[in-house]
C-alpha cells in the first residue's frame, strides 16, 4: 500500500507539472464571453468570462470571477462588511453553455485577436490564478468583479494597450443610471439598492468605468482597437439567444403600490386622529423604531463596513439613527418640551431630503416617496398638536 501511494504521488506530481507547462497549439483561441441577465437580482447585471480553446490539444475551458467562496470562515458576516473573498471559477465549456441555456440566457462570444504569445499568456495567468493560493479576491461590485477582471487581465498580458474607443451611442450616466438599465426602478430589488447605496452611486462614471458592467465589456471590446488601428476583437457571434418570456413584474406587489397603502394608512389615521383629537400611541412607537432600525443599519454599512458603494448614504434623513431616544416619551400621554424640538428638527430632515433629492445630490427610491409624505404629514401634526 506504502508504494502504491508513494507511486499515486509521483505520477500525480509528474501530471501538475506537465499541466503548468502547457503549450497552446498554433489553433488555439481565446475569447470573451458574455452572459446576458438572469431573472434573480443576484444575475441581474449578467456575467463575463474567458474562455481558451485548442482542438488540437482537447482544451475548451472557461474562467470566470465572481464565484462565492462559502467555505469561508463567518461568510454572512464577511459578506455585510464587505470583506469576502470572491474566487475565480474554472468549468469545461459544454458545463457553462448548457447551464445558461437551462435558464434561458444569451450568450455571447468575441474571439480575441491575439498573438500567439499573447494567447498563451492569458492561458498561463489564468491557469496560475486559479491555484488554490491564488484564487481569491476581495470582490467590489464597481470596481473589481468579474467584468472589470476581463478588461483588467487582457490588458495585462497584451504586447501593446488596449484603446476603448466610446460607442457612437454613448452617453454620460451615472452607476446608478447604468444600475436602472437591469433593474427596474419599481422593484423591490431597485428598491433595495437604492436604499442600501449612498450619493456616490450618483456621480458619473467614466467610459472605463462602464465596463462594471458585463454588457459594456461585450460593447467596448467591439470597439477596442489594438496596435493602433486592428480591432481587438477577431469576430463576434451570439452562441445562443434567449427565448421571449413573459414580463413577470406585478405593479400591485411593487414597492411604491405597497408603500402607497402604508402612507395612506399613516395619513388615514392622522387625520381620525386629529377629527378626534387623539394620538395613536402605537402608530408613533412603530414608525419611530421601524425609522431607527433602519437607520442604524444604514449608519453600519456606511462607517462599519468596507463597501464603497454605501457611504454618503442621505437615507439617513428620513431613517435617523436616534428615533429610539423619544419611544419612551411617546408612550406617555405627555411628553416632555425637547421632543417638540426633536420633532422640528425631523422635518427640517425631511425638507433637506426634498432638496438632495431635486438638485441630484442623491436619487432616491422611487417606491419611498410614499411613505416620505406620510411621516411628514405626521411629524407636522405631532408638532401642532403637541401634548
Amino acid at each position: 500500500m506504502r508504494l502504491f501511494f508513494t507511486l499515486f504521488i509521483f505520477i500525480f506530481s509528474i501530471g501538475s507539472v506537465v499541466a503548468q507547462q502547457i503549450k497552446l497549439s498554433s489553433n488555439a483561441e481565446v475569447s470573451i464571453l458574455t452572459v446576458g441577465p438572469g431573472k434573480s437580482l443576484n444575475d441581474a447585471f449578467g456575467h463575463n468570462a474567458f474562455r481558451v480553446t485548442d482542438k488540437s490539444l482537447g482544451i475548451d475551458v472557461t474562467y470566470g470571477y465572481g464565484e462565492y467562496d462559502f467555505d469561508a470562515p463567518n461568510f454572512y458576516l464577511k459578506f455585510a462588511r464587505g470583506k469576502l473573498n470572491y474566487l475565480i471559477s474554472r468549468h469545461n465549456y459544454s458545463d457553462f453553455y448548457n447551464h445558461y441555456v437551462h435558464y434561458n440566457r444569451t450568450v455571447k462570444e468575441q474571439v480575441l485577436n491575439f498573438s500567439q504569445t499573447e494567447k498563451q499568456a492569458l492561458f498561463d495567468f489564468l491557469e496560475n490564478n486559479y491555484k488554490p493560493e491564488n484564487r481569491r479576491y476581495l470582490y467590489d461590485f464597481f470596481f473589481d468583479n468579474c467584468a472589470t477582471r476581463i478588461r483588467d487581465v487582457s490588458q495585462s498580458v497584451t504586447a501593446n494597450p488596449i484603446t476603448f474607443n466610446k460607442p457612437e451611442i454613448f452617453e454620460p450616466k451615472t452607476f446608478r443610471e447604468l444600475i436602472y438599465e437591469h433593474v427596474d426602478k419599481n422593484s423591490w430589488g431597485s428598491f433595495g439598492i437604492d436604499l442600501a447605496l449612498g450619493s456616490v452611486i450618483d456621480q458619473n462614471a467614466s467610459s472605463n468605468e462602464f465596463m462594471f458592467l458585463p454588457k459594456y465589456i461585450h460593447q467596448f471590446f467591439l470597439n477596442a482597437s489594438y496596435n493602433g488601428s486592428d480591432s481587438i476583437v477577431k469576430r463576434s457571434s451570439i452562441v445562443y439567444n434567449k427565448k421571449p418570456e413573459k414580463d413577470t413584474l406585478n405593479f400591485l406587489l411593487s414597492p411604491l403600490f405597497i408603500n402607497s397603502l402604508f402612507g395612506f394608512i399613516i395619513i388615514f389615521i392622522t387625520f381620525k386622529n386629529h377629527k378626534n383629537n387623539s394620538r395613536s400611541k402605537w402608530l408613533d412607537i412603530a414608525l419611530f423604531s421601524a425609522t431607527s432600525i433602519v437607520g442604524i443599519l444604514l449608519f453600519l454599512l456606511w462607517f462599519a463596513t468596507d463597501h464603497s458603494a454605501t457611504a454618503n448614504n442621505y437615507n439617513l434623513l428620513w431613517a435617523f439613527p436616534l428615533n429610539f431616544i423619544i419611544i419612551g416619551q411617546l408612550a406617555k400621554n405627555t411628553m416632555k418640551n425637547w421632543v417638540k424640538g426633536y420633532l422640528k428638527f425631523l422635518i427640517i430632515m425631511l425638507c433637506l431630503m426634498t432638496l438632495h433629492w431635486l438638485i441630484g445630490v442623491q436619487v432616491f427610491a422611487v417606491g419611498l416617496l410614499p411613505i416620505v409624505i406620510a411621516l411628514s404629514v405626521r411629524y407636522i401634526y405631532l408638532v401642532r398638536n403637541f401634548n
